[in-house]
């Protein structure tokens, strides 16, 4: 059976969607059949995001109200063959329910050993379908005080509710050694909850998921399998002589 997991943060723009698809990815990687699910109805962009939207004929809406089987839903990625996206609708005509989607996603779980929801942004009526199919929640925050004030109030609204893991996105190695932006462990100290990982402000690492030199989403990947604690090291490359140079070149760059 699946392990049933929603990708959150309560702000928009934290990257909730990029590290769906990037750990959706890594997880394919490791030979887990994965099943990347778009809640966020109306303003989907997993498909976009996994470069599948050309290939997108039926979505979960016409699951949910009987015009294709959910099989039919589903696109395969077009590097890792157990990896498979069931995209949204950019226009629903009705109010989804949560007793719909945890309908579909029974009928789904066990074909897969991870099913990850992107969820959207807020706390709203949408999170809570989203947050229903769940027994794992990740809750992306990135290191700046008003991501972590709403990643905080997610928190409250998941935790009695399911397992909350959560991931710091787009820490800049640079500034944190320089005392200019909150390290991942004071983001994790801030939120108290299980620390899953930390992912840097890198293109190389958000846009390049397939590299098979992609720690940081192999890292992340790999505790969630195996329940590690591993934790990407953004600051040391930028400490000491050498690291002074590095966060000037950066600045400067």
């Amino acid at each position: 059976m699946a392990r049933k997991i929603v990708v959150t943060g309560g702000k928009g723009g934290v990257g909730k969607t990029t590290v769906c698809a990037n750990l959706g990815i890594a997880l394919a990687k490791q030979s887990k059949r994965v099943l990347l699910m778009d809640l966020d109805i109306g303003l989907n962009n997993l498909d976009v995001v996994m470069q599948l939207e050309d290939k997108v004929v039926f979505d979960f809406v016409d699951v949910v109200e009987g015009r294709c089987r959910p099989s039919q839903a589903f696109i395969q990625d077009r590097d890792e063959p157990t990896l498979y996206v069931m995209p949204s609708c950019h226009l629903a005509k009705r109010q989804i329910s949560a007793e719909q989607v945890r309908k579909v996603v029974t009928r789904l779980e066990d074909n897969f050993d991870f099913i990850l929801f992107d969820c959207p942004a807020g706390i709203d009526s949408g999170f809570r379908r989203a947050v229903s199919c769940a027994d794992e929640a990740i809750v992306v925050v990135t290191p700046h005080l008003s991501s972590v004030r709403d990643a905080d109030k997610t928190v409250g609204e998941l935790v009695g509710n399911v397992i909350v893991n959560v991931v710091v996105n787009r820490v800049r190695g640079d500034l944190v050694a320089d005392g200019e932006m909150l390290s991942a462990f004071e983001v994790f100290s801030l939120l108290g909850q299980t620390a899953l990982g930390v992912l840097p402000e890198d293109d190389d690492v958000n846009c390049n998921a397939r590299s098979d030199k992609n720690v940081p989403f192999d890292i992340l990947a790999e505790n969630l399998i195996y329940g590690k604690c591993k934790i990407y090291d953004c600051v040391t490359p930028y400490k000491g002589l050498f690291g002074r140079i590095r966060r000037k070149l950066k600045r400067n760059a």
